[in-house]
């Protein structure tokens, strides 16, 4: 889970926008489709590259999602493209070849497989005829990156014993959604549009990161009085900011030092034993009247 503090960037993209269009000149809620479209491509920045085509993706998506394309909630989807993507569907990442080797290293040491080996296997041609070091090398964005591993996972069986099938990209589009949110979310609501290759590469897609990273911001019920809150939660996790609110409170109370970071639950793979704040409200059963397993439940 991403952690709440990684708020302030969009909270500096936000005021940013803010001293542009979004805060004037709000979007009717009976206005035409292009209308909307049309205020879209004036409340993106003029440097932005296919204006038009970025508007017809946005409103397409709030359309399927059935979500006000109101001007606070397309400024709140252009706040979070600005900063982590700068309006690009795939953008550049600085470093990934160490970041990647990184993280082939450090699975192959988790997986007690001799770096020598997993170097040599590096040196192999790929199917596009250059060495997997060589493409790790050139890989500039995460959907070269996530193709690389794909690949890997499938050529090489070092590879699949490294990897266990598991693509470490976890994140892609131009609002950076997660893959997992993908998956998930997919599950639950028909995905709109004609998927061309994976959902991976949807993600990895402007219609598709925008749409998926719009349902994440956007898509569900949370009462906040301030999009902030939705901004932390898009970092965080759904309800993270809700779950902090609720952290600092059963700290207040108990006397236990929490760390307001939104996440409930224990970390995986210790679900068995209470997380520190259920432990904390544990000690609360008596004045609240529960017990052990009905606050667990």
């Amino acid at each position: 889970m991403r952690r709440l503090h990684a708020q302030l960037p969009l909270l500096a993209a936000a005021a940013g926008l803010a001293l542009g269009g979004c805060g004037t000149s709000p979007v009717p809620p009976t206005a035409r489709p292009e209308a909307v479209r049309a205020r879209i491509v004036q409340l993106l920045p003029p440097s932005v590259d296919d204006r038009a085509g970025w508007a017809l993706d946005i409103y397409a998506a709030f359309d399927a999602l059935h979500i006000e394309p109101s001007t606070a909630n397309v400024c709140a989807v252009l706040a979070v493209a600005e900063q982590e993507s700068t309006y690009r569907a795939d953008p550049a990442v600085p470093g990934l070849g160490r970041i990647a080797r990184e993280e082939i290293d450090r699975r192959a040491e988790r997986a007690g497989v001799p770096l020598a080996l997993v170097h040599a296997a590096l040196q192999l041609r790929s199917p596009d005829s250059r060495t997997w070091d060589e493409r790790i090398s050139a890989a500039r964005s995460e959907k070269e990156l996530s193709d690389l591993f794909e690949d890997f996972i499938a050529q090489v069986p070092l590879g699949q014993r490294l990897l266990e099938g598991y693509n470490p990209v976890r994140t892609g589009g131009p609002m950076q959604v997660g893959v997992e949110f993908a998956q998930a979310h997919v599950k639950a609501h028909p995905y709109p549009y004609r998927m061309v290759g994976s959902l991976r590469d949807e993600v990895f897609s402007r219609r598709g990161g925008l749409y998926f990273g719009i349902a994440h911001l956007l898509d569900y019920p949370a009462h906040y009085d301030r999009l902030v809150y939705r901004f932390a939660d898009f970092n965080a996790g759904q309800y993270a900011s809700r779950n902090a609110a609720f952290q600092s409170a059963v700290s207040t109370l108990s006397g236990v030092s929490l760390d307001f970071d939104g996440d409930l639950l224990p970390p995986a793979g210790e679900a068995a034993k209470p997380g520190s704040t259920e432990a904390a409200v544990r000690l609360l059963g008596a004045r609240l009247g529960l017990r052990d397993e009905q606050i667990h439940e």
